[in-house]
Formats: structure tokens, sequence, C-alpha cells
């Protein structure tokens, strides 16, 4: 694909709210970085949407913990879907799948006149190991070609904005399950980028994995609600994980290459105050492989890895205005005509590549 197709594809992609963002937000980096800015309060009508579904157990039991909490009241139906609203977070019930009940985000903003500033979806996390998890992680399928039908929701060439808080989220999550006992027998993990619904907010998803008897834990179901209860600032303590008052580390982890787990990526971001963006394993940089001759540019190999990237790329960039993005490669996930292949395009669009000392 050439370099301006490619760049009508992202157009269509990326949700036109994102781009927005990232154009509004980007002409006040240069005074930002200079001039301390003191952080601000939330604007009026800017909310955080929490979703839930009644037919997933990993889902509506921590939504039910986090309901019990002090704070919460009836917010208006949706579409026969209830609501409860807690200061600036909007907790949202359908009885739906969690992957296909697409823009959530916009249709709330067009029936309350509040505008979502992110969405964190509760979910059920499914391995076939059956082994107990919690995780976190930023949902998309930009390796899709377009025509292709997503089996786990989701649009063709498509990534929703990460939530910043999916690092910070990650290690507070740690300690969490670590205080409630939970560990060493749940593993808390990241996940890759994968699946829908489709969103234009920032977003994330946390689960619990990754058999019926584990989504119906209340100790599990406990550890998500106080999760996003301190994470969100609920309990009267300082958020976490808010990138509008980051002062300090700016550096944001763009991962590529590896397994559903990420562990290599994973490895700097809890060792580190590290910032996460999307993150593509293997499965999602499909590439044709070019043969004997092991093409060495990256024009030579085809598949939609290209595709990936920048879609993930550039939805990274929307999430975090004024970021220092940077790729950070699962260099032994690689074969090397596979890696000649990434790095000679990563350097082609101008995105930097990060070892893991760059991070610190």
């Amino acid at each position: 694909m050439s370099v301006g197709a490619l760049r009508s594809l992202l157009i269509r992609i990326l949700s036109p709210r994102a781009v927005a963002l990232s154009r509004t937000r980007s002409t006040s980096c240069k005074a930002s970085r200079s001039i301390p800015i003191s952080p601000a309060p939330a604007s009026r009508g800017m909310v955080t949407l929490v979703v839930a579904t009644t037919t997933d157990p990993a889902s509506i039991g921590p939504a039910s913990a986090l309901l019990a909490m002090p704070g919460w009241h009836p917010g208006p139906s949706i579409q026969d879907m209830s609501s409860f609203v807690n200061k600036e977070v909007r907790l949202l019930k359908h009885d739906k799948s969690i992957v296909r009940e697409d823009d959530l985000d916009k249709r709330w903003e067009e029936a309350t006149g509040e505008e979502v500033d992110e969405v964190i979806f509760l979910s059920k996390h499914t391995a076939a190991s059956n082994c107990p998890a919690l995780t976190v992680h930023p949902i998309g399928v930009p390796h899709l070609r377009e025509g292709e039908k997503p089996l786990a929701g989701g649009k063709p060439g498509w990534a929703a904005p990460p939530n910043p808080r999916i690092g910070p989220w990650l290690r507070l999550l740690k300690t969490i399950a670590a205080s409630h006992n939970l560990t060493p027998e749940f593993e808390v993990t990241l996940e890759v980028t994968h699946h829908g619904p489709v969103t234009s907010s920032p977003t994330m998803f946390v689960e619990i994995g990754s058999t019926e008897e584990y989504w119906k834990r209340q100790d599990a179901a406990q550890a998500i609600a106080l999760l996003v209860w301190q994470g969100l600032g609920l309990g009267g303590g300082a958020a976490v994980g808010n990138w509008s008052r980051n002062n300090s580390q700016n550096k944001v982890l763009l991962g590529i290459g590896g397994g559903h787990y990420a562990p290599r990526h994973m490895d700097i971001i809890l060792k580190n105050d590290v910032w996460v963006g999307h993150l593509l394993s293997g499965y999602s940089l499909p590439m044709d492989d070019p043969g004997q001759s092991k093409a060495q540019n990256s024009e030579s190999v085809g598949g939609t890895w290209r595709q990936a990237i920048r879609v993930a790329f550039e939805a990274t960039k929307a999430a975090f205005p004024c970021g220092e993005v940077l790729a950070h490669l699962d260099h032994k996930s690689f074969k090397s005509w596979q890696r000649n292949a990434i790095l000679g395009f990563l350097t082609e669009q101008n995105i930097q590549v990060g070892k893991p000392g760059d991070f610190c």
C-alpha cells in the first residue's frame, strides 16, 4: 500500500473526534513543555463512562460491588439501559454482549449532552489455560482488512484511543490484588490490543479470568471495584492515571510484537512509570514471507502489518497529546526479515524506537 493510500485509509478509520482532539491539544504542546500549568478542574459535562453487562458475571459482579460503595444515585435510562451517577462517573448497564454494543460514548453524549472523556469496560477474560487472571488492555482490530468480519466486535482497521490509565492502573491493580491475597493465585497482567466494541473516546477493558469459577469470585469482583473506585478518585483521593495532570514522565510505550500477554513490554511498564499505548502482538502484524530473497525493504513485505502499526500509532498519539510515543519491539519474537521490515517502516514514518533504558 502506498503512503498516500495509507493516509487516506487512516483518515477514514480514525474518529473525527480523536483527530480533532489531537490537533486541538497539539497547538499547546510547546507552551506546556516550557510553562508549568496547574491542573485544571474537569470541564462541566465531561464524564467517565463505566460499562457493564448483566450477561457476564465478571462484569456485573464488579459493577454491583462498585455500586455498593457510597455516593451513587440513579441516572438517566438510555435506550433501555440503566445508569448510575457518582460525581463525574457514569456507570451504564446493558444486557447485551460487552464487545458488540458499539458507540456507547457517542450515544451517551447524544442522549445526555455530557461529553464522554473516557470509557472503561468491565468484562470476563477467557484463556485456553483456564488460569485465574486480572487483566487490563486497549482495544481494536487495526490489522483487519476492509470487508473482513471481526470475530469479537470492532471494525476492520480501527483502534480506539488507548485509555492513559492502562499503565498506572496495572500497577495499582497489582497492589490491590496483593493486599487482598489474590496473588499469586491470580496473575495480574496486560493483554495486547484486541476486540471491540467500537468507541471514539480513550478506552480500556478491565477483566477477570479465566473460567466461570473465577468470573464469579466475589473477592476478585471486589478488587476490580476498588480499582475503579480508587483509580477514578471516587473515595476522595487523587485519581490515578490522569494524563492531563501529568507533569513529569511523558514517554508512552507503543508495543510491537510478542505474545498475547506482552511479557517484555510489561517488564518495562512495571519497572518504570511508563504510560501505555497500543500493544500489537505478532498475530496483529500479518506479514507475508518474501521468500528466499528475504527482502530488505518494508515495501517488499506484504500483509496488513503496516496498517496496524500506523493506526495504532495515530490512535496512541491522539490519546496522549504532547506525549513522546516510542515504539518498543519484542525483538526475539521476530525473524530477521520481519524485524528489518518493521524497523525500516518505523524510520519511514518517523516513529521513534525505544530501548528498555529509554523508558526510565
